[in-house]
């Protein structure tokens, strides 16, 4: 079965082709099953992760339970962070930015792909306050909506923009590719 969902392994390849990053020590921010944590360290990275709620079927030792607004990791303690479709659901989107400035070390790379209820100038505003500079910023915002769409057209709708549905969000839902420089 071919992966429809814009996020996962797709952009995993994606993100790391466009940093140009080498094998270093990486944090997967909301890990989940550990598909990426896996990949990265079959790719040659010392590659741990992190998850609100570990799937029940992850038994990956290097996958930490708990939340990455305030990770059990010191401070400068990744050269690297990545996170694929969590960084929103985390509602502190300037709370997790904050956090990976902490754990990443200077001049590390933060990569993001991840849906967004911010204009692209807010996001990026929030992303240089947090002490970035953004390398790239893409909007790829037309992959979300077709995969958005198929899910709507097959049934299998997951309650990704819930919060969006219920009200609690206002703006319009976008899909953005970034990566960003600790300063």
């Amino acid at each position: 079965m071919t992966e429809k969902h814009p996020g996962g392994l797709t952009m995993t390849e994606r993100l790391l082709a466009q940093s140009t990053l080498l094998p270093c020590k990486i944090l997967d921010m909301g890990a989940g099953d550990g598909i990426t944590v896996k990949y990265l360290l079959e790719s040659g990275y010392d590659a741990w992760g992190i998850d609100l709620k570990q799937s029940v079927s992850c038994t990956f030792p290097r996958i930490y339970s708990g939340d990455f607004l305030h990770t059990p990791f010191s401070s400068e303690s990744f050269d690297a962070l990545i996170s694929e479709c969590a960084f929103y659901l985390s509602q502190d989107i300037a709370g997790a930015l904050k956090e990976s400035a902490r754990i990443l070390k200077r001049s590390g790379k933060l990569l993001l792909a991840d849906v967004c209820f911010l204009p692209p100038d807010a996001y990026q505003k929030l992303i240089t306050e947090a002490g970035f500079s953004i390398i790239s910023f893409e909007d790829i915002t037309p992959l979300w909506k077709e995969y958005y769409l198929s899910c709507i057209w097959d049934g299998t709708v997951s309650d990704i923009c819930t919060s969006a549905i219920e009200g609690k969000v206002n703006g319009k839902c976008s899909y953005y590719l970034t990566i960003c420089e600790r300063t």
